[in-house]
């Protein structure tokens, strides 16, 4: 078993080889390959216009009915993503087709998650994460690793998780539409009155709010350009900047502990626990929250020194048209020339927003279903956009990003692939006479070794095996779900330790790379090797003795 593991390992590697090959290839290679011999103008010229006459005739009849068609086909592969998805399905399939092939249906699965995890660590040419973990559902769908009965409780266990983000990203879109995240980021900005260190915790303040009021992908996308644009204007140089968006997407990301409706994961682990969202907020809230003011704290003390102690003055017409620009209603109701009632406005929104959020678990507690009434809210800041702005639903069917349904399907249809060959019961088998009996031990052991996998696979993949391994392991109800919620706190915080350990951080890597702001590993690594490990610890030490002291 372990040789072919190895060999698995060595042929993933040499195909991901060929994918950096034919995806960048070095100048030399890519100029030898395209190099011809230089024909002289007049005569290329001469030789065109003879070959237009002699075929001319012969294509005449045929170039009409082929021209459309062959016009689309052109098109399609002459489109560098659809080549992409092209090569990858070309990659996944021959990945596993010489263990398909020798009926070695374990490796297969092992090997259809791997290259599935590596095509999404390095997305080559910003492709979505979706894809790849569809082409591998459906590899682990076509072995019938995964069964019809199977799918149905995959759908059962993911749908109300993902239809509850999906509302809560349709929110931010319709937010995001009439700028409200950018009066947001303007105010806080103001409020720094010319400090660095102020402007520190003011987005440390903002990337909190954002997630906890939508969820953590929403608030990386949100937030991350609307920074990139205010350090922009406060006229930072790039090593200035590398502090405040590190920082905050540090903060943006693992603001997901305190409440389960800020990250997609979370949600779906809920329904295969059984915890509420109530009962979930009341053990974590306070744990998960301080664990948070303690990393931040630990943040602006290892950062301190590289803070802009003074800010530049900002510019007084970037200031006053921040908002107006990015509005442009001409049909809108409410006049956002006058700053006090842009302000009232805005500040009715975000009291709506937070007592849509409270309902939820409001809704957790008597029963009804969050996704009802994240739907229902969703709809209803729909109406008052309309109402006031007469926009319509077209921009959100087209900004919200429906591939995260087929993403959380597709990587918990692989995921059940890997329990069905017998992974998690190795890790039961492993890991339940150590955290059986200690409750402090299984919160240590299970939110490490969460960690460790999900800097290794990804968070997504790796909480949903925690807590598939959870549910087989049939331990007493308060030890599950104290553990459940550790597996919790190393997905969403010790993830952390490297840029690759969540979908948010992945997002996160990609939008810097479209605005040209490099960031090194190193300078990322350099700032959560020291932070992260004693947040971990912090947090899982508190989430201990919180639990001791109110639920025994």
């Amino acid at each position: 078993m372990l040789s072919i593991l190895l060999i698995s390992i060595m042929v993933l590697i040499f195909i991901m080889s060929i994918v950096f090959l034919i995806d960048d290839g070095p100048p030399l290679l890519k100029h030898s390959l395209h190099h011809k011999k230089k024909i002289p103008i007049h005569r290329r010229k001469m030789l065109k216009h003879n070959h237009l006459l002699k075929f001319h005739k012969m294509r005449k009849s045929t170039d009409d009915e082929l021209n459309d068609t062959n016009g689309t086909i052109g098109k399609l592969l002459r489109n560098p993503k659809l080549r992409i998805i092209l090569l990858i399905i070309l990659i996944q399939v021959m990945s596993v087709i010489p263990f398909i092939i020798t009926g070695y249906t374990v490796p297969a699965t092992i090997m259809v998650f791997l290259v599935t995890i590596l095509i999404i660590f390095i997305r080559p040419k910003g492709l979505n994460e979706a894809y790849p973990a569809f082409i591998g559902a459906c590899i682990i769908i076509i072995m019938g690793v995964v069964s019809y009965p199977n799918m149905v409780d995959i759908v059962d266990k993911i749908g109300g998780a993902s239809i509850t983000i999906i509302a809560t990203i349709v929110m931010a879109v319709v937010l995001e539409s009439f700028g409200f995240f950018y009066w947001a980021a303007l105010n806080l900005a103001r409020l720094s009155k010319g400090s660095g260190y102020r402007l520190f915790w003011n987005i440390q303040i903002l990337c909190f709010l954002m997630t906890l009021l939508f969820n953590n992908d929403g608030s990386i996308l949100i937030t991350t350009p609307i920074l990139i644009l205010l350090l922009k204007n406060l006229k930072l140089m790039p090593h200035q900047k590398i502090p405040y968006l590190i920082s905050g997407a540090l903060i943006a990301t693992a603001s997901s502990a305190p409440i389960g409706v800020s990250n997609i994961v979370n949600l779906i682990s809920l329904n295969i626990i059984h915890i509420s969202l109530y009962e979930y907020t009341g053990m974590i809230f306070v744990p998960a929250t301080l664990g948070l003011l303690f990393m931040s704290v630990c943040l602006f003390v290892l950062l301190k020194k590289r803070l802009v102690r003074n800010l530049p003055k900002m510019d007084h017409e970037w200031k006053d048209n921040f908002i107006s620009k990015k509005l442009n209603m001409t049909d809108s109701k409410v006049s956002f020339e006058n700053k006090a009632i842009n302000t009232q406005f805005m500040f009715k929104i975000l009291i709506f927003i937070f007592g849509l959020r409270c309902s939820l678990f409001v809704a957790s507690y008597f029963g009804i279903p969050i996704s009802v009434v994240a739907v229902a809210g969703s709809l209803v800041l729909l109406l008052v956009r309309w109402h006031y702005f007469k926009i319509g639903f077209l921009d959100v069917l087209r900004k919200t990003p429906w591939h995260i349904l087929l993403f959380a399907f597709s990587m918990y249809v692989i995921i059940f692939g890997l329990n069905n060959i017998g992974l998690t019961n190795e890790l039961v088998h492993l890991t339940k006479p150590l955290v059986n009996n200690n409750i402090f031990n299984a919160n240590f052991i299970m939110g490490t070794l969460i960690s460790v996998l999900s800097n290794i696979f990804n968070n997504h993949p790796a909480l949903m095996i925690g807590t598939i391994t959870l549910q087989a392991m049939n331990l007493p109800v308060l030890t599950m779900k104290t553990v459940y919620l550790a597996n919790i706190i190393g997905s969403d915080i010790g993830s952390l330790l490297l840029p690759i350990g969540t979908l948010a951080s992945l997002i996160w890597m990609n939008i810097l790379k479209e605005n040209n702001i490099r960031i090194k590993w190193k300078d990322y690594i350099g700032i959560t090797i020291v932070v992260i490990p004693i947040t971990l610890v912090f947090t899982l030490t508190l989430l201990y003795f919180w639990v001791n002291l109110i639920f025994i």
